[in-house]
C-alpha cells in the first residue's frame, strides 16, 4: 500500500516553505513518526514525519524546493516484511537520532558525518546542542584534522546556513570566500526591517534608569523566588511589567496603524526579542498583563529554549502589541531599536554599568542602564513617547509601584 507525504497546512500568512533537508534517501526504511524532512518557512522550521512505518520509495522535490500545502513530498510503501529486519540492521544511534536532535544539530551531524554518540552533550536531559557540536568540531580541526584541500575551518562561526548542500566555496591560498543562500527567516528579517524604514516615522527617545533597587530586591528574593516557582528571577520580568503599567498609561503606545485607520489593542501581548541560530525571532507572551512575575520568567525560559532547538510554532510568533529586546546581553551600551512593524514602539534595554551620579548634592557610584524607545511618530507624540519612557523608569526606580500597583 502506498502513503504519500504532503506538506503539512501553512497559516494563512505563509504562502509557501523551502526543503532545508531530506533525512532519507530514496529507498531507505522509515519508522512512523520519524523526521523524513526539514521544511523552512520565513518564520519556524517544520518537521514533516513519516505518517507509517515503510519504504521510501520516491522523493518528489529535493533540497532546496518551494513547496506549498498540501504538495506531494515522497511515497512512502508500507513494505512490513523489509521493516522487521530494520532494527538489527540500523545502529542504534540512527533510531535515536530523530527523537534526540533538533533540526539544526541534525543538520549540522549529517553535513559533517559525525557519529553524535561520541558528542558530549550541555543541554536538558544531556541533549546535543548546536553549541556541542560545534566544539567538538573546533576541537577536532584543533588537533590536525582538516578536510582534505580545505585551508580554513568547515565550521564559520557563527554561521546560520540553513542549506549547506547548496553553498558554494571560493577559496585561494590566501583569501577564501563562502557564498551560501539566504535563509527565509534573514530574508524576511530584512524585508521587515525595510518596512519599518521606508513605512514609519521612526524616532527614538533615550533615558537613564538606576537599577540600584531592582538589583537589591532581586538580590534579597531571588534564592527563595528560586525555591518557590523552580524559576531564576531575572531582570526582564521588571522590565515587562514597567512596560504594562507604561502602556496601560499610554495605550497610543499599544496600538498600531492599519491604512487610515488606528487599531487600539485591549491587551498587552510582549514580544521579546531573542537571537536564535537562525536569526532575531520575536516570540509573543500572550496577555503578559496576567501574569505573574514567575509566570512571565518562565516564558521566556521556554521561548529560548525553543528558538535553540527550532521548536517554534506559528503560535509563538504570531501577533504583539509591544517588543522589547536586550542588546546588553551582548554587550551593548546604546542602541536605535527598528519598530517590528505593525507595532508602533519597541523598549531597548542595555548593560547595566556603574557610573557616577549626583543623589543629595554627592557623587556617588551606581549601577545605571540606558533605556530606549523607538517609536512611530505619525501615532505616538514626542511627549507621550518621553512620558511614556519617564514611567518605566520610575517603575523600575521604585518597584513599589509594580508591586502594590500605585
Amino acid at each position: 500500500m502506498s502513503i504519500e507525504v504532503k506538506t503539512p497546512n501553512l497559516p494563512e500568512s505563509v504562502s509557501d516553505a523551502t526543503i532545508v533537508v531530506w533525512h532519507k534517501n530514496q529507498g531507505d526504511n522509515v519508522l512512523k513518526n520519524e523526521n523524513l524532512v526539514d521544511l523552512e518557512t520565513d518564520k519556524v522550521v517544520l518537521e514533516v514525519t513519516a505518517p507509517e512505518s515503510g519504504v521510501l520509495t520516491s522523493i518528489h522535490r529535493g533540497n532546496g524546493a518551494v513547496v506549498s500545502s498540501g504538495d506531494l513530498l515522497a511515497i512512502i510503501d508500507r513494505a512490513a516484511s523489509q521493516l522487521q529486519n530494520e532494527p538489527a540492521n540500523r545502529p542504534s544511534s540512527s533510531i535515536n537520532e530523530p527523537l534526540a536532535l533538533s533540526p539544526s544539530v541534525r543538520r549540522l551531524i549529517n553535513e559533517k558525518e559525525l557519529d553524535p554518540s561520541l558528542i558530549k552533550g550541555s543541554g536538558k536531559d544531556g541533549r546535543l546542542t548546536k553549541s556541542d557540536v560545534l566544539d567538538f568540531i573546533n576541537l577536532q580541526q584543533s588537533g590536525g584534522s582538516e578536510r582534505p584541500g580545505q585551508s580554513f575551518p568547515l565550521t564559520p562561526a557563527p554561521s546560520p546556513i540553513a542549506n549547506n548542500a547548496d553553498e558554494t566555496i571560493i577559496t585561494s591560498s590566501h583569501r577564501p570566500e563562502q557564498r551560501v543562500p539566504m535563509t527565509r527567516l534573514r530574508a524576511k528579517i530584512a524585508e521587515r526591517l525595510l518596512q519599518a524604514q521606508q513605512n514609519a516615522a521612526m524616532l527614538t527617545t533615550f533615558n537613564e534608569v538606576n537599577m540600584q533597587s531592582i538589583i537589591d530586591l532581586r538580590n534579597q528574593y531571588k534564592t527563595r523566588f528560586e525555591q518557590k516557582h523552580i524559576i531564576k528571577l531575572g531582570f526582564m520580568s521588571f522590565f515587562v511589567k514597567a512596560s504594562i503599567e507604561a502602556l496601560k498609561r499610554f495605550p497610543a503606545i499599544n496600538a498600531s496603524i492599519d491604512q487610515n485607520d488606528i487599531i487600539y489593542h485591549g491587551y498587552y501581548d510582549i514580544g521579546i526579542a531573542i537571537s536564535s541560530p537562525r536569526g532575531l525571532i520575536v516570540p509573543v507572551l500572550r496577555d503578559a498583563d496576567q501574569l505573574d512575575f514567575a509566570g512571565i520568567e518562565k516564558g521566556i525560559v521556554d521561548f529560548g529554549e525553543k528558538a535553540r532547538s527550532g521548536h517554534l510554532s506559528f503560535e509563538d510568533l504570531k501577533g504583539g502589541t509591544f517588543t522589547i529586546t536586550n542588546g546588553g546581553i551582548f554587550g551593548s551600551m546604546l542602541s536605535t531599536p527598528i519598530l517590528n512593524p505593525p507595532q508602533c514602539a519597541i523598549l531597548g534595554m542595555h548593560a547595566i554599568k556603574e557610573r557616577p551620579v549626583v543623589e543629595s548634592n554627592q557623587i556617588v557610584i551606581r549601577p545605571i542602564m540606558y533605556l530606549a524607545l523607538s517609536y512611530d511618530h505619525r501615532l505616538v507624540d514626542g511627549r507621550d513617547a518621553v512620558q511614556f519612557l519617564v514611567t518605566i523608569k520610575e517603575c523600575l526606580e521604585s518597584p513599589a509601584h509594580l508591586l502594590l500597583n500605585i
